[in-house]
């Protein structure tokens, strides 16, 4: 994965995005790999969870996933990349929460749930633009926050009417997390974003390190799909972005990885129908909130 590669053509960047967003669309498909009957068997033996406060965390996946796609970003860097700021401190504590709330949503609860309420960061880091960064309200940007509330509102009423309400909440501050993550990425642009994005998913991985101790170790099967986890699901989309990126927009590109929302529950139904049967709320609620989002970002309307 070299960073010395010709740009893209348009076409070119474009299908990075595209593969991108697929990739990041599997990550539904590796929890239930991970934690239900398929046919790799990889849920064999159960990945032992850590409890805490009534819920069974699954902290070998938040925590290897993060390392290990942290490790395989970390060929990209190159010396001149590598600096520090306090607020990256911030950043990383912010995704680390962030990365064991999502994992812990999906493994717990439906990818549906999940991927629709943490794709609910663009409407938290609006609301802080304005508030807290003192950025002017934009009639758009307004409108996607009020699809978003209304979707949040019935996919989290749905979610409680079917004992999934707590599982919802995780879900919604993931999605809290993820856009103080957006904050922080906005505040330290000047930062090598390779840096940035390697920077936060080792921190992440070695913040949760030390609860591997708790838990026993997973078995070879299950230690190579929490690599591939990490390495395909997470940091080669991530590289392929940032390829994608220098030949399309960040308007385009923030269009196109809608594709993900829509995907990933596809591909956990797929490798495990008997667990991804969501109420009718999350596709009303998720729907409100994927309208948004195209409202917010589609190219044509950011010309």
């Amino acid at each position: 994965m070299s960073t010395n590669l010709p740009p893209p053509s348009v076409a070119q960047g474009r299908l990075c995005i595209v593969l991108a967003a697929l990739l990041w669309s599997t990550s539904g498909m590796f929890a239930k790999v991970l934690t239900q009957a398929t046919f790799l068997g990889a849920n064999e033996p159960p990945l032992d969870p850590l409890p805490l406060a009534g819920l069974d965390l699954p902290v070998q996946m938040a925590c290897y996933r993060a390392l290990f796609a942290g490790l395989v970003l970390v060929p990209l860097l190159r010396r001149p990349d590598i600096s520090f700021r306090p607020l990256m401190l911030v950043m990383a504590l912010a995704f680390t929460t962030m990365n064991a709330l999502f994992i812990t949503a999906l493994a717990l609860g439906t990818a549906a749930n999940a991927i629709l309420l943490q794709y609910t960061a663009p409407l938290w880091m609006y609301l802080a633009s304005v508030f807290l960064l003192g950025e002017k309200a934009e009639r758009g940007g307004m409108a996607t926050l009020l699809l978003g509330l209304a979707g949040i509102g019935i996919i989290v009423g749905g979610g409680w009417g079917e004992g999934q309400g707590v599982i919802s909440l995780i879900a919604l501050g993931a999605g809290l997390a993820y856009a103080g993550v957006m904050i922080c990425l906005r505040l330290l642009r000047e930062v090598s974003s390779r840096w940035l994005t390697a920077w936060n998913h080792l921190c992440s991985g070695l913040v949760l390190t030390p609860l591997l101790f708790f838990v026993f170790a997973p078995t070879p099967l299950q230690y190579a799909v929490l690599f591939l986890y990490g390495a395909v699901q997470m940091a080669l989309p991530y590289w392929l972005v940032a390829r994608g990126l220098r030949s399309v927009s960040p308007q385009e590109a923030g269009a196109i990885t809608l594709l993900e929302p829509l995907l990933n529950p596809l591909w956990a139904y797929l490798v495990s129908p008997g667990t991804e049967q969501p109420p009718p709320t999350t596709f009303i609620g998720g729907g409100l909130i994927v309208a948004g989002l195209v409202w917010r970002y589609w190219p044509t309307r950011n010309a």
